[in-house]
């Protein structure tokens, strides 16, 4: 049996720029869902499973920070974010409110489609069950196979990116990491979005695993050097 077609959900209002989107994706074998405002891609989003959402950040109605943040309280499905905001703040606070990666407009569709293969790459990729499949760290649990957290027996949801970013950090207890080195073992040897990024997942983490996220029990910044995770 032939497996599914990898399923791409396009969230863009501006006809032409969706269609070039579509085609591209398309020729290089997705399938592409399309919604043309924020409330109909959520709904989508929601209920077609897709295996990745491009987003644009300007909708009608529900705009794109709206649909991101309504998405991530639902689902982990992984999200590009399509912006005209070009400033590193802006980028940045895409990626506070869940986004994976993001795109500049005007952008090159060849580059959506790249970015696209890579996060999906990212969030698929078999080696998190080489090794130990579950640690357990007093209050803290993780899951590697079933990419799951838990925090006093809560289940934690974690966007694909920041799981990867723990997990690497997990792996190696004590160990401290760059974040250049996060970059190359959580996001990928192709992946050229800025290291700050790091930073800003970092956060998100410590906002949904530690107690006191201004006081971290897990993930600790070593000043001048990076991250490490204490278990």
């Amino acid at each position: 049996m032939a497996s599914r077609r990898r399923r791409v959900l396009v969230v863009e209002d501006d006809p032409k720029t969706s269609e070039i989107i579509r085609l591209y994706l398309e020729g290089d074998g997705y399938q592409v869902l399309s919604a043309c405002d924020g409330a109909r891609g959520l709904e989508m989003a929601l209920q077609e499973d897709p295996d990745l959402v491009v987003l644009d950040l300007l909708l009608p109605g529900l705009d794109g920070r709206q649909v991101c943040r309504a998405i991530r309280n639902k689902s982990d499905v992984p999200i590009i974010m399509l912006t005209a905001l070009t400033t590193e703040a802006d980028k940045l606070e895409g990626l506070d409110i869940g986004a994976d990666d993001y795109v500049t407009k005007p952008f090159s569709p060849r580059e959506l489609v790249a970015r696209v293969r890579v996060v999906l790459r990212r969030t698929t990729e078999d080696w998190l069950d080489i090794g130990p499949k579950r640690i357990d760290y007093g209050r803290f649990r993780i899951d590697f196979p079933r990419h799951k957290v838990w925090v006093d027996e809560k289940d934690v949801h974690l966007t694909p990116t920041e799981f990867r970013i723990l997990a690497v950090m997990a792996r190696e207890s004590g160990r401290v990491f760059s974040r250049t080195q996060l970059v190359d073992r959580a996001l990928g040897h192709d992946y050229d979005g800025m290291e700050r990024t790091v930073d800003v997942h970092i956060l998100n983490l410590r906002r949904k695993i530690e107690a006191d996220s201004n006081k971290p029990q897990y993930v600790k910044t070593v000043y001048g050097i990076g991250y490490k995770f204490e278990g």
